[in-house]
């Protein structure tokens, strides 16, 4: 924040009249690139910012009172709707209601475009004429400028404004505007949430709790489609990747259905890992896969990788410990026609790394030649633990080495908090490989989970001295 306020100041003093002349955002930015060397970072920080936040949606900074709730609701925690009724005095002009069209065309920039509320409504004493509603913000004195009373001059309509009591209601209000009334000022608003269906997934901080009924109805009544509001209530277990969770608003009906780069998916989100930040990694990975591909999904979930490869027909072992994934993964295969292309199985990964993944690379990369490289691709998703895994593939096999080509390569997950995560996450690995991934390795930047917290993917294929054990003379 220091380093952005240090840049903002810079901008605001030195540059101000330069930016306001030519607005354009690579002007902006290449001034802020004049600075990076003496700011370390700054473009990291904007990076991640403009990527991973979930920003309020804010109606005016001008006057940020004029379209809240009635302040009266400060502190509601059991929602009343007809509380939040206000009356405003806005700008509105009287036309003549066979030009009203022609009005608006003319003047679309000033007049109010505020979703819920008309912009037309009728003069309750003069039924050929109707109110045109302004946008005070763009009418701030109840006059308007030179050039739209040039307009109107045209369309022979008196410049006059006239002033008119707007009514607002629970309906006219956004959400963010709902919880910022209702919330203690100065205290942070639940704006973004994770979309599941018809679940509408919050994590709320713990000054909200006492509101949260009241955020999740609110969350509820603006967003069509979701019936039903949860928050988490503790972290992911590790072991079967699910956390409890309270229902706030709506049914308790928990098992819904998603869609994820055009591909249908069931679940109970109660006793399943899903997470819809996911989709734009599960599809880069899929598409590294051809036909004819192998994937082993070592924690497969409910089968957001493992679906996709076999639609790419790719022979696919897809594997979770937990039975409820499980079931679902046969289901949602069954689903989506696939379950003749995947094999899965219910066990420890590092049972599944042992058992059918050893099995199946030791029929398979013996038979590989020049013409037919098949490619074996190995998925960890557990950043948790994932990295912890990977003393399985040390002298996994037996035998003497296939050719480099064919030697699987690994995707593994895991969070870092370090300053340098890549570097972080690749030295973990080495120390659990017990060999040196330099060079050979790439590392993958998915998601900012938390504050210095970053979701990473190490990829590279296993070295032929770490993953086979020679036999004895």
């Amino acid at each position: 924040l220091w380093r952005l306020g240090y840049c903002a100041r810079l901008l605001k003093t030195n540059h101000f009249r330069t930016a306001a002349s030519n607005p354009s955002f690579p002007a902006v930015w290449m001034l802020l690139a004049q600075h990076s060397g003496t700011i370390p970072g700054l473009f990291v920080v904007v990076q991640k910012n403009t990527l991973f936040t979930m920003p309020e949606t804010v109606e005016d900074k001008t006057d940020p009172e004029l379209y809240l709730p009635h302040p009266g609701v400060r502190g509601m925690t059991l929602l009343n709707r007809e509380a939040f009724k206000r009356t405003l005095v806005v700008p509105a002009l009287k036309v003549r209601k066979e030009i009203v069209h022609r009005v608006l065309k003319s003047l679309k920039q000033s007049v109010l475009q505020r979703p819920g509320l008309k912009r037309v409504v009728e003069d309750p004493e003069d039924e050929d004429s109707r109110f045109v509603i302004l946008d005070p913000h763009k009418v701030p004195d109840f006059s308007l400028g030179e050039s739209e009373q040039q307009v109107l001059k045209e369309l022979s309509v008196p410049a006059e404004v006239c002033r008119y009591q707007l009514e607002l209601g629970y309906e006219n209000f956004k959400s963010e505007e709902i919880l910022r009334a209702v919330l203690p000022q100065g205290q942070e608003v639940t704006s973004g949430f994770s979309r599941v269906g018809h679940i509408a997934h919050l994590n709320l901080r713990d000054h909200q709790l006492p509101y949260r009924h009241l955020i999740g109805q609110v969350i509820m009544d603006k967003n069509p489609g979701v019936t039903c509001v949860v928050n988490k209530t503790n972290i992911i277990d590790s072991t079967y990747r699910n956390f409890e969770m309270e229902v706030l608003a709506g049914e308790s009906n928990l098992v819904t259905k998603v869609k994820e780069n055009n591909i249908s998916y069931e679940l109970d989100f109660s006793k399943v890992y899903w997470n819809p930040r996911l989709s734009t990694e599960h599809g880069r990975i899929v598409a590294l896969l051809r036909a004819g591909d192998v994937l082993f999904d070592v924690f497969a979930g409910v089968g957001p990788f493992a679906i996709p490869a076999a639609k790419r027909r790719c022979r696919v072992f897809a594997n979770d410990l937990n039975p409820d994934s499980y079931s679902w993964l046969l289901h949602n295969c069954r689903l989506n026609k696939v379950h003749s292309q995947v094999k899965a199985f219910n066990m420890d990964g590092r049972a599944f790394l042992r058992g059918p993944v050893r099995e199946e690379l030791s029929k398979e990369l013996p038979l590989l030649g020049e013409e037919h490289q098949t490619a074996f691709h190995i998925v960890m998703n557990l950043p948790a633990l994932a990295v912890e895994f990977l003393d399985v593939f040390r002298h996994l096999l037996v035998g003497e080495p296939c050719s480099p080509a064919g030697l699987p390569t690994v995707h593994c997950y895991g969070f870092s908090k370090h300053r340098d995560p890549a570097r972080d996450i690749q030295e973990r690995a080495e120390a659990v490989l017990g060999t040196s991934l330099a060079g050979r390795c790439s590392t993958f930047l998915v998601r900012n989970v938390a504050p210095s917290k970053e979701m990473l993917c190490l990829s590279f294929q296993v070295p032929a001295d770490v993953l086979y054990k020679r036999p004895c003379p």
